[in-house]
């Protein structure tokens, strides 16, 4: 999940350094998904692709080599320093058919066209994500292909039983409903599509569980949502600290399962 579509004081997710680190917990989870996601839609050489919200730019990457010397990928978020770090990364990954843009989904005009449109985490943190997709819309030529994935937070699951799991879940979707967002928007996206003209929407459900990274990623999200659950008054710091502190407990017991949240993705194409 990024900042590239809202101020600031509405995004719940820690930006900077920090949140880069969580950034590549996050893509090493997703990727295997992500790069399936994109050979259904059709991802070829020689592609202009956007990638909306593109954090610290793992997808951008993938995007740039899967459309090849011929293709080119830009990437937009609003979090300058995630953006300054996925530049120095494309060029010692020798990715030069990439470039990165400071920019707010909400308020910048897309003037390119572009074959395909990737946006992933993005929409549930937006107040009109319908408004959005429209615009992603508009900024792709005939016939191009939007591609969207985000999550539905009521289906994560563990066993045993973890009130701090339950807890986290529950802050987690309650600062985003206070910001404007969704965290369960996922089942929504085929409808979004349709709704803003898109054709043959298509839509897939991945939920990923128990994995070191699936597993890791929930503490540190706890983590990186400390600062917005306090601003809105949902929780004191000491109780923050203790959940944190026994999710990582969970994490670390022998047998326990945890999940990830259940991810919608959809896909569709604009009118030829």
């Amino acid at each position: 999940m990024n900042g590239a579509g809202l101020e600031r004081s509405q995004y719940i997710i820690r930006g900077g350094v920090a949140g880069r680190e969580r950034l590549r917990v996050l893509a090493r989870v997703a990727r295997p998904a992500t790069l399936q996601l994109l050979e259904r839609a059709g991802i070829r050489p020689g592609m202009i692709c956007l990638d909306a919200g593109c954090g610290g730019g793992d997808v951008s990457f993938d995007l740039a080599r899967l459309v090849g010397p011929t293709g080119k990928v830009v990437g937009i978020d609003m979090d300058e320093i995630k953006l300054d770090i996925a530049r120095n990364e494309a060029a010692q990954q020798q990715l030069e058919n990439i470039e990165f843009r400071h920019c707010d989904i909400c308020t910048t005009e897309l003037q390119e066209q572009f074959d395909l449109v990737h946006a992933r985490f993005l929409l549930s943190h937006l107040p009109n994500p319908s408004a959005t997709v429209a615009k992603l819309g508009s900024a792709l030529r005939p016939g191009g292909m939007l591609v969207t994935a985000d999550t539905d937070f009521r289906d994560f699951f563990c066993e045993p039983p973890c009130p701090a799991v339950s807890r986290f879940v529950e802050l987690y979707t309650e600062t985003i409903q206070l910001r404007g967002g969704n965290a369960n928007l996922g089942p929504r996206l085929p409808q979004l599509l349709k709704e803003n003209g898109f054709h043959n929407a298509q839509m897939n459900v991945v939920q990923q569980a128990n994995t070191d990274d699936v597993r890791l990623m929930v503490p540190l999200t706890m983590e990186s949502i400390s600062e917005a659950v306090l601003a809105e008054g949902l929780a004191t710091r000491q109780e923050i600290e203790q959940v944190v502190a026994e999710l990582y407990e969970f994490i670390r017991t022998p047998g326990s399962v945890l999940s990830g949240p259940r991810v919608v993705e959809a896909w569709g194409s604009i009118d030829a």
